[in-house]
């Protein structure tokens, strides 16, 4: 098994993407610490006999206790909760939606660095696995704040493998593109995924397929193994094409 034994935090692994890295890492003999805002995460972790912590990713005190349930030995760290504002002109969205869209995309990956880094120096490395998004690659119209929320993901990734690299911290980033499986679909596409939205969407995509939780789960499930323990500062477009 490629994750035998390791313990990783999946963040926002409620549903959709996180719940298929929850289950793919669980597969590969991770012992996953499920985290989502509400209770739905419940579910997922007993389906892989994982552990549920309730919290919200953009309170370091949450991070205190999400950190302190995985304990001295945890090796991996998936930043997947995320959020966005409607697909909508970039005047119309509000500063209430930029600040919660600068919250759970950027804040949160600072936080759990501020947290994890130092138990991962103490046990002599680990990594980080940050869900990022085509968007911050190749940007859609309507969706400028989380658009440019996804770069600063992508380029604070990079960062911060370039620092921390000495301690033995891998850090790297996968950009799904647009996916009906997700919580946030509906609000890419302006409030309804329609059928008409969703055939928008994916004649932007070479491939012709959206993208899967268990497409993204592969994706981590490879930068998270030891198979990539010289691949650090990395962005995988899981995305069919669509970015080239």
């Amino acid at each position: 098994m490629r994750l035998k034994d390791k313990i990783a935090i999946v963040t926002g692994a409620g549903s959709g993407f996180g719940a298929g890295i929850a289950q793919r890492f669980a597969a590969e003999g991770a012992k996953v610490i499920v985290n989502d805002i509400d209770a739905r995460g419940e579910h997922v972790a007993r389906e892989i006999g994982g552990r549920f912590v309730q919290g919200d990713v953009t309170q370091g005190d949450d991070w205190v206790r999400l950190v302190r349930e995985a304990g001295k030995d945890l090796a991996i760290v998936v930043n997947n909760a995320g959020w966005t504002h409607r697909n909508k002109p970039y005047l119309e969205v509000s500063e209430a939606e930029f600040d919660r869209v600068y919250a759970v995309n950027v804040k949160s990956i600072y936080l759990s660095a501020i947290h994890a880094l130092p138990v991962f120096k103490r046990r002599g490395g680990g990594c980080f696995v940050n869900i990022a998004s085509t968007a911050g690659v190749r940007p859609r119209p309507g969706l400028t704040v989380y658009n440019s929320s996804k770069g600063a993901v992508i380029l604070m990734s990079k960062s911060m493998a370039a620092e921390f690299g000495p301690d033995k911290v891998r850090v790297n980033c996968v950009n799904p593109v647009f996916s009906p499986d997700t919580g946030l679909s509906a609000e890419f596409a302006g409030g309804a995924l329609t059928e008409e939205a969703k055939k928008r969407f994916l004649a932007t995509i070479p491939l012709g397929r959206f993208s899967t939780p268990l497409d993204v789960a592969n994706a981590s499930l490879y930068l998270a193994s030891d198979e990539a323990a010289m691949i650090s500062g990395v962005c995988i477009e899981v995305d069919g094409a669509r970015c080239v």
